[in-house]
């Protein structure tokens, strides 16, 4: 876990430049008289001091006070760190998250081609509140994406042939994640078409907050068939598009593929998936499936990515 320190706090009721105080009190709605409070997600900014510097270098700029940059926090220590979404910053006895990576600076430090503060400033929400002040140590926390991939198959689950629908999704999933570039970790189970299984599963997944849990099997109309029973009453609100889509895009061709009962929705804080048990079928849905999990993975949480 990356560390850095606080160096100013900043606030301002109005737009603009803010000016140093002594402590920054922290509630559910942002900064306590600051501008930028309220239920939204960009309710803390902060600055690495070394980026201040870069520019000033560049720009050739006079020299700055804190909180010119309209920064909350002016920091050192954290110019090192490759930022992300939903990462956790530690500061003091409050917690803050990540919603946004880059800011626009002020006019009066624009200078044609130094465009450096867009990359770097950090817009943080209120997660924990409480007091930030001067010298305060910043402990970075980065967010890891947790998936969860469940083969549904009796005879897999005793050996009687390998799982292979399994190891696709993960495939899929892994290869998502790179091409993302966050830290991730995927887990994969086998286990017999047993609902009380699943369902304790399910329980501790949610749980957990594991981001993305995937099912394979079980989504057919055979008495073993019991994947989508078993989620359906776990779901907070179902996502029906994806899987419609998914039914007739391929459906058209193959009328088989109208035939699974497959569903997605939200669980807590989880996206939850069930495909049909084929690698083909992994195949088709996961390719669909992929194309909107990161926006629905903002929505979930409240992150305006529009």
């Amino acid at each position: 876990m990356a560390k850095g320190k606080v160096l100013s706090v900043n606030l301002s009721p109005e737009k603009g430049v803010k000016k140093p105080v002594s402590e920054l009190i922290l509630t559910e709605k942002g900064i306590q008289g600051d501008v930028h409070a309220g239920h939204w997600n960009r309710q803390v900014s902060i600055i690495d001091q070394s980026h201040i510097h870069r520019f000033k270098k560049i720009t050739e700029a006079r020299d700055t006070q804190f909180g010119e940059f309209a920064e909350n926090i002016t920091a050192e220590g954290l110019h090192d760190i490759d930022f992300q979404t939903f990462d956790l910053l530690k500061i003091g006895d409050t917690i803050l998250e990540v919603t946004q990576v880059g800011k626009p600076f002020h006019d009066q430090f624009r200078e044609l081609r130094n465009y450096v503060m867009p990359r770097v400033g950090i817009f943080c929400r209120v997660k924990k509140t409480g007091t930030i002040k001067p010298n305060d140590a910043i402990e970075a926390i980065p967010k890891v994406y947790h998936a969860l991939v469940i083969t549904l198959s009796d005879r897999a689950s005793a050996g009687e042939y390998d799982d292979r629908s399994g190891p696709k999704v993960v495939e899929f999933l892994n290869t998502y994640f790179n091409k993302l570039g966050v830290r991730y970790q995927t887990e994969r189970m086998v286990i017999p078409d047993n609902s009380n299984k699943l369902t304790q599963i399910l329980a501790k997944a949610k749980k957990d907050n594991i981001d993305i849990i995937i099912t394979t099997g079980g989504t057919g109309i055979g008495k073993r068939d019991i994947t989508v029973e078993t989620v359906q009453p776990m779901l907070d609100k179902e996502i029906p598009g994806v899987m419609e889509l998914i039914r007739m895009k391929y459906g058209i061709e193959k009328p088989n593929a109208l035939l699974s009962r497959g569903i997605a929705g939200v669980m807590e804080n989880s996206l939850v998936y069930t495909l049909p048990g084929s690698v083909k079928a992994v195949n088709e849905y996961m390719t669909e499936i992929l194309k909107t999990i990161q926006h629905l993975i903002y929505m979930l949480h409240g992150i305006d990515a529009h």
